[in-house]
């Protein structure tokens, strides 16, 4: 198992891709410290570590309260003496244009979409230089290297991660504390809601995804759950600072 004996902390895993991220590593040998703002959600993958042979924990979790999420580190540093891979994935989809949006949803976009993942990464960086070495991975978007057509709040904030982790990237990584961004486009997840109320309901978004990605389909959360796997694990050993993009060609086209 190319995670043996290492220690992952997820956030907003109790759903989508947090879940299936969460789920393959723990496939793949890693303690997994299963969190969500829905304690219940978080159980269940938990669970489903659990009876697939692996080992989870789970915990109710507000990436937005600094206190909770330091306590969280401190705490399974404490416990399991290391923390080797971070999944931040919290993050919130506001959708309207400059002049729909109003300033409350561009603050919540920069509060989950940003500062939750700095606050995660704060408190973690000092365990693993001290331990020599970890993973830190944070969810942007492929919107985070292209544009979307009336999401300024969320398109601006998933830039501003993408930077914050090439930040991170350089000043961590003679600490070979690599940092990476999981910049997913299209997955058929309840995350889309926004954009299919933009765009006027599920049928218009099914066309869209038909007709203007490449590979012409949805990925799925498994799908990227892969490059979950692959940004934690030594298979990216020589990689920090990326955008990685999966996204069914739609950045190219």
């Amino acid at each position: 198992m190319i995670l043996h004996e290492q220690v992952a902390i997820v956030t907003a895993a109790g759903s989508g891709i947090g879940r299936a991220g969460a789920c393959i590593l723990g496939r793949h040998g890693a303690t997994v410290i299963v969190s969500d703002l829905n304690g219940e959600t978080a159980a269940e993958t938990a669970g489903l570590i659990v009876d697939e042979g692996g080992k989870a924990e789970a915990c109710m979790l507000n990436v937005l309260d600094d206190t909770a999420v330091a306590r969280l580190i401190d705490q399974t540093a404490e416990k399991h003496g290391r923390i080797d891979i971070i999944h931040s994935h919290a993050g919130i989809q506001v959708e309207g244009t400059l002049e729909e949006i109003r300033p409350d949803g561009m603050d919540d976009s920069w509060r989950l979409n940003v500062y939750s993942h700095f606050t995660l990464a704060r408190h973690t960086v000092p365990h693993m230089k001290r331990q020599g070495g970890g993973s830190i991975i944070i969810t942007s978007s492929n919107s985070g290297v292209l544009y979307d057509r009336g999401m300024i709040a969320y398109a601006t904030s998933k830039h501003a991660a993408v930077a914050m982790v090439r930040q991170m990237a350089l000043d961590y990584a003679r600490f070979n504390v690599r940092v990476n961004a999981l910049c997913p486009g299209w997955v058929d997840t309840a995350f889309n809601e926004p954009f299919m109320r933009q765009m006027g309901g599920r049928d218009a978004l099914e066309r869209y995804v038909a007709e203007q990605i490449p590979m012409g389909r949805w990925a799925s959360a498994d799908e990227i759950a892969e490059a979950v796997l692959f940004l934690a694990s030594a298979r990216s050993s020589f990689m920090t600072g990326q955008a990685l993009v999966i996204d069914g060609g739609e950045c190219i086209a």
